[in-house]
């Protein structure tokens, strides 16, 4: 009975003792075999069985102090395996967040759709592999119709998860694939789960023959809607149609601008048909952005082609929105920029008229100057307007955009010489002053007056009503003689020349002369016309009468009149005037002289 009760004890504390060294083990398999042996009755009497018992004990006391020294190592070997494991965790974490950014998934798309991304490889296969393996295993799941569980599932083993739909494996999942979704693999699995049961349950749907049958029936049913709708539409369209030219009738007047009849009834009718035809047209591409989209979004096999057409339609109306709101900062800027560039320019304008005026005088500013001066300001503040607001422009940073202007500026700087030449000759000749507007000039053989001066051509309309454009830069290149400036300033002197013979008396032709001009309306009292002896030719002598005028735009008409009075002074004292040649001695022909002015005695 004692050595039973010592086996159980023995037994027990080495069932304790799991993780005791093999030289312990042996040593008790010796006391338990030396306990047990057949040895003689006399020699297990003689044997103290105190003693026995003692070392047996002993013995289990250091069994014991080994477990617990083990026991130590071993969870001392497993806190050093588990910082090992978390450090090598936190490299490959912080190694795949380093990628993260670099690195585009692999989509695993099934009939169009695409589920979720994968990114780390597994047993020598690539992401890419692996999405089309999953693609593969689903489409045989939703095909093979033998398969009746209905269920997917998650099956955790040691290093990776199997998500499974039965007893197929439809994808496995690593530690690295939730490292890369930053989560644990067992939440992965389990957004996993979801998105693929509800895609097999879609695709099982859309192959069987009732799903192909309701959706038949929905697509006609949406077919026969829209033609419903489109008919409606354009009945009330119609409708609209007919009000509308119901309201011209009745309501509608002319639009006038002072007396310029801008928009009749009828043409104003014409603009709110056409509108009204604009806003149709808008209509039906509405309902035709809805009803395609549903068209193809009925079947699984178009479901993607639908979401597809539905942002093409989506993704332009959502980005006018967006650049229009965030354009809004701009827009209140290039306002704030061109409301005070107008206002300046209101200020300027109000100023250059004053001047012009004369109202408002500065010293060395001709008022002349003012209407020039301030279209220059303009231009200027306008060019300067334009660079404030070019870089708010929507587009202005984009490539298209600045080719384009470089474009633009190469072809006006290489086509635009000789209108520049123009412009800079138009600007010298305004602050030259060399003529003003109405000023009677002449340009070469052209004489008239200046009716409009620009910074590409001066126009003059001659005597002859004949208006002639000449280039400003021709004119920088050309003498200019300006007739009203003189007539101004100091009276114009006209002139002629007539050719009397020597028979007559000078002092006689010169009173004659100076007789003649006094009385032509338009030649001044002060000073006195005056006569120059300008030849003395072989037959007759040349007398010039000279005269001033202030009205040089009535040059013709004064020069008409004064030889029309020449030829009555001179015809009424009985002088010949000597053109064309005439002999002292005639050979009997008649006098020159007018019947009516000859002497009847």
């Amino acid at each position: 009975m004692k050595r039973f009760s010592l086996f159980l004890l023995l037994t027990t504390v080495l069932g304790l003792s799991f993780a005791a060294n093999a030289q312990l083990l042996q040593k008790a398999e010796q006391i338990i075999h030396t306990t047990f042996s057949d040895t003689p009755a006399d020699t297990l009497a003689s044997t103290d069985d105190a003693s026995r018992l003692h070392e047996m004990e002993m013995l289990v006391q250091e069994m014991k102090l080994r477990e617990i020294e083990l026991r130590s190592e071993l969870d001392a070997a497993l806190s050093t395996h588990n910082a090992a494991d978390s450090i090598r965790m936190a490299d490959q974490r912080m190694r795949i967040d380093s990628l993260r950014e670099h690195t585009a998934g692999v989509p695993v798309v099934v009939e169009g759709d695409t589920l979720f991304y994968l990114y780390a490889n597994r047993g020598g296969y690539s992401p890419r592999d692996r999405a089309s393996m999953i693609s593969e295993n689903i489409m045989k799941i939703v095909k093979d119709r033998s398969l009746h569980a209905d269920t997917i599932h998650a099956l955790e083993t040691d290093g990776y998860t199997d998500i499974m739909f039965g007893d197929r494996v439809i994808l496995s999942l690593t530690d690295n694939d939730a490292l890369w979704q930053n989560t644990t693999r067992k939440e992965l699995a389990q957004t996993y789960l979801p998105l693929l049961d509800n895609r097999i349950r879609e695709l099982r749907e859309g192959i069987s023959l009732k799903g192909i049958l309701i959706r038949a029936a929905l697509f006609i049913l949406v077919l026969v809607l829209q033609y419903l709708l489109f008919r409606l539409t354009n009945y009330l369209f119609r409708k609209l149609r007919v009000m509308i030219l119901r309201f011209r009738e009745q309501h509608l007047h002319p639009i006038f601008i002072r007396d310029y009849e801008l928009l009749n009834k009828e043409q104003q009718g014409k603009i709110l048909i056409f509108l009204s035809n604009i806003v149709r047209y808008i209509v039906l591409f509405f309902q035709l952005t809805i009803s395609v989209p549903i068209l193809f979004a009925i079947f699984p096999q178009t479901e993607q082609l639908a979401l597809k057409i539905f942002l093409y339609i989506l993704e332009p109306i959502k980005m006018v929105a967006t650049s229009v709101v965030e354009y809004i900062p701009n827009l209140f800027i290039i306002t704030v920029i061109w409301l005070c560039i107008r206002y300046l320019i209101k200020g300027l304008r109000y100023i250059s008229r004053e001047i012009e005026q004369e109202k408002l005088k500065i010293n060395g500013f001709y008022p002349d100057w003012a209407r020039p001066t301030f279209n220059i300001v303009r231009f200027l503040l306008y060019a300067f307007m334009i660079a404030m607001i070019y870089p708010y422009l929507p587009g202005s940073d984009s490539g298209v955009f600045q080719g384009i202007s470089v474009f633009v500026g190469l072809i006006i700087s290489l086509g635009s010489s000789t209108v520049i030449g123009n412009i800079i000759a138009g600007l010298v000749i305004t602050y030259m002053r060399p003529f003003k507007l109405g000023d009677r000039i002449r340009l070469n053989d052209t004489t008239g007056n200046v009716i409009e001066k620009t910074p590409f051509v001066t126009r003059l309309r001659t005597t002859k009503n004949e208006v002639v454009t000449i280039p400003n830069s021709f004119i920088m290149s050309s003498h200019t003689v300006n007739f009203s400036e003189s007539a101004r300033q100091f009276g114009l002197i006209i002139h002629t020349t007539v050719t009397i013979g020597y028979d007559a008396p000078w002092r006689q032709v010169h009173q004659l002369l100076i007789n003649a001009a006094r009385l032509t309306p338009g030649v001044l009292e002060h000073p006195k016309p005056f006569v120059l002896e300008t030849e003395l030719q072989d037959y007759y002598p040349c007398y010039q009468i000279n005269a001033y005028i202030k009205e040089a735009d009535k040059y013709g008409d004064i020069m008409s009149a004064l030889h029309q009075n020449i030829q009555d002074i001179f015809n009424e004292a009985g002088v010949e005037i000597m053109s064309p040649h005439y002999y002292a001695k005639r050979d009997g022909s008649e006098s020159t002289i007018p019947q009516e002015y000859r002497n009847t005695d």
